[in-house]
């Protein structure tokens, strides 16, 4: 679906990860129709026919580069692609941090190597690349990070106590960042989607999924793509400017900030 507003994000480069599918493609899809320009990450080369799919499908530029988000050297392999996209003056307005990863097992299944994949690119990737790309933001200020989260950084679910806990990291990083970048500014904000229709929501224990739409007050039912994407188009416009430090539940009032 694409946006009925004009294009509020014309001249603007966004910075998207994890953008091969679910709601990374999506945010790809609407804030490509908002007018921003785009450079798009994916990890496996499984993932490559669906990133040129999806970039045939935009309306606007855009450029992809394969990067395994966990690893340090993650951020300059991406700022090495927007040189030789656009320039090594080229700026970036808008981050989404979206690429993540989840385990399910119980506390006593947990190993060291679960947690390293998940916090080394739920929490340590983020982290490291908006510290490299703030470097690229526009000087004009007016920039805009968005972090992708999850309800279950507030909640308790069985067996999911590596990704909840990785995005409840990521809320405490996006407050100070928040806090510390807003001289110019730019604004930082987290969305925590609910349950949504993706390939991702397939992992998660059925009894949980089933129980989280029972007590959503909208219709019962999990979130589209789409309707994440219109909150994460909304906060990386202009029209967001009085708006930072915040996280929104994006959930049909299954959890309520």
């Amino acid at each position: 679906m694409t946006s009925p507003h004009p294009l509020p994000l014309q001249n603007k480069l966004t910075l998207i990860t994890g953008a091969s599918r679910g709601i990374g493609a999506g945010l790809a899809r609407e804030l490509s129709a908002r007018g921003a320009s785009l450079l798009l990450t994916y990890t496996t080369p499984s993932s490559a026919p669906l990133i040129q799919t999806l970039m045939l499908s935009l309306p606007t530029p855009s450029r992809a580069v394969r990067v395994d988000l966990s690893h340090p050297s993650a951020p300059s392999t991406i700022l090495s692609a927007l040189d030789a996209w656009l320039g090594p003056t080229a700026t970036i307005n808008i981050l989404i941090n979206n690429a993540a990863v989840e385990i399910v097992k119980p506390l006593g299944d947990i190993t060291l190597d679960d947690y390293e994949k998940v916090y080394n690119l739920n929490v340590r990737g983020p982290l490291m690349l908006t510290q490299a790309v703030k470097t690229r933001f526009d000087p004009a200020g007016g920039n805009r990070v968005i972090n992708i989260g999850s309800v279950g950084s507030r909640c308790g679910f069985k067996g999911l106590g590596l990704y909840c806990s990785s995005k409840a990291a990521l809320e405490g990083l996006t407050r100070c960042w928040a806090a510390e970048m807003g001289g110019d500014g730019t604004t930082v904000n987290q969305v925590n989607p609910g349950p949504v229709a993706t390939e991702m929501l397939e992992n998660i224990p059925r009894e949980i999924v089933e129980g989280q739409k029972s007590r959503t007050p909208l219709e019962g039912r999990v979130g589209s793509v789409e309707e994440v994407a219109r909150i994460v188009g909304w906060l990386a416009s202009g029209e967001s400017s009085w708006v930072t430090g915040q996280v929104v539940s994006a959930s049909g009032g299954l959890e309520m900030y």
